[in-house]
């Protein structure tokens, strides 16, 4: 069984970096020369670790009563991987904003320009945060005890690290905006990250009928959420309809609202068809766990258009 669940992992894992990578390319050529590919797939790479890093986290408090506590144990093997990733992921994207910034290829950017551009910036100063919170999460997972308050700590660090990047981003100066965008990235973070945990941890019948009624009702929060952050940040960014059309940001951020419709069609149905079998135990791990996988694959797009948004705008 623990083969067959660490191949099972190390797919979803390989086919979610092939996707990320793919839209990648598909968001530089609808924003090019806006954004360069390095700056959005970075970006992708570590919001995606970083949203399964807080999914890893979030994930054991949607089960309950003794199973919490084992479900913590389980979740937090992979919490540490999640938060290297992440980790591993920011210091590149630091690496890759420095580049940037001195207009030089990344292969040449030294240690000196990169400290300059992590404490002369905006840009930098929040990605020093991102970079604090995935050490800690990193560390907490080998020198503190799995437990749930220790997972509930855990997620409000990746939290910070999170909105702390957000408000030195592209929304930076519209406090209004910052504040939008920033409740918009938690509660795409906490929904997608949280369904790609049940995926990476939940492996029998069970424990879907547990867990996934509380994990509808919770992404339910999210999509509202993750709409009023939404709407409220594009308002700002966006001036008129035209830009939609007109500009790299605008295409992005279309195809952005034409996968969150597809995202939130696709909630719906799971929420009227797979949760009630689910519930009475007439689903199999695998099936869950397949359309959790086809829900995530467009995730981890959309994921990546938010990401090119970060860097375009």
């Amino acid at each position: 069984m623990g083969g067959k669940t660490k191949d099972v992992t190390t797919r979803a894992v390989t086919g979610g970096f092939v996707v990320v990578v793919c839209a990648s390319a598909a968001a530089w050529a609808l924003t090019n020369p806006q954004a360069g590919p390095a700056a959005i797939i970075v970006r992708a790479l570590a919001d995606c670790a970083a949203a399964a890093t807080l999914g890893l986290a979030v994930v054991p408090m949607l089960d309950t009563g003794r199973h919490r506590e084992q479900f913590t144990l389980r979740a937090g093997r992979s919490l540490g991987w999640a938060a290297g990733l992440w980790l591993f992921t920011e210091l590149c994207r630091l690496a890759v904003g420095a580049a940037a910034a001195a207009a030089v290829p990344v292969s040449r950017v030294g240690l000196t320009t990169t400290a300059e551009f992590a404490t002369a910036t905006s840009a930098g100063r929040s990605g020093l945060f991102s970079i604090a919170a995935a050490g800690l999460v990193l560390v907490a997972t080998f020198a503190v005890p799995k437990t749930p308050p220790a997972a509930v700590a855990a997620a409000g660090i990746v939290a910070v690290g999170l909105v702390a990047r957000t408000v030195g981003g592209h929304m930076s100066a519209s406090v209004p905006g910052a504040i939008a965008i920033a409740v918009h990235v938690l509660a795409a973070a906490v929904w997608c990250g949280t369904l790609a945990a049940l995926v990476l941890t939940v492996h029998h019948r069970g424990q879907w009928a547990r867990v996934l009624p509380r994990f509808s009702e919770m992404s339910m929060w999210c999509v509202i959420a993750l709409l009023a952050g939404g709407v409220t940040g594009a308002l700002v960014a966006v001036d008129s309809a035209s830009q939609l059309f007109a500009t790299g940001y605008g295409r992005v951020l279309l195809v952005k609202i034409v996968l969150t419709v597809v995202l939130m069609a696709l909630a719906w149905r799971n929420r009227a068809r797979w949760l009630p079998a689910a519930k009475s135990h007439r689903v199999t791990a695998y099936v869950s766990r397949s359309r959790s996988l086809t829900e995530l694959a467009i995730m981890a797009v959309a994921l990546t258009m938010a990401a090119a948004l970060s860097v375009t705008g």
